[in-house]
């Protein structure tokens, strides 16, 4: 699975029970899985079609670190289905729980928000990426950007 994002819960997340709100968190993960779909499919027409279940097993308080991950289950010939998992970090022991997971599916659509084919070349290099760097995002290495510091190079 890959990290797709972090978030610090707030105040402003947390409902009457002192927890973060179930909408708030199915908000994020659909954000997160819809960056992810079209990062992988090299469009921003990606749009969400079906959640599946959502089960909360761990209560969010302010000052938790959420990290959001994700992998593809499956293309289809105009979806792709991915697997999306929510855990609380520990910055004290690096530890993480699974708050919540789900499938999320995303359709590609066109400008009228018809569904249009993911292209067999986007499902190929997703393939790729994923026996070389083990991940099917864009990689600083396979893209050869450096970075502003040098250090970090």
């Amino acid at each position: 699975m890959e990290l797709i994002t972090t978030y610090i819960c707030k105040k402003f997340d947390i409902g009457v029970h002192d927890n973060m709100f179930g909408g708030t968190l199915m908000s994020l993960i659909d954000d997160a899985a819809a960056s992810y779909s079209a990062q992988l499919c090299d469009t921003p027409r990606m749009v969400t079609i079906k959640f599946d279940e959502l089960v909360f097993k761990k209560p969010v308080k302010v000052g938790n670190i959420l990290k959001i991950y994700g992998k593809v289950q499956k293309f289809g010939s105009t979806s792709l289905e991915l697997y999306m998992e929510v855990r609380k970090h520990n910055v004290y022991t690096g530890e993480q729980e699974i708050v919540t997971h789900t499938n999320v599916k995303f359709v590609r659509i066109d400008e009228e928000g018809n569904p249009i084919p993911i292209s067999e070349r986007v499902k190929q290099r997703y393939n790729e990426r994923i026996k070389k760097f083990g991940k099917g995002l864009l990689t600083i290495d396979e893209k050869g950007i450096e970075s502003e510091n040098p250090s970090l190079n």
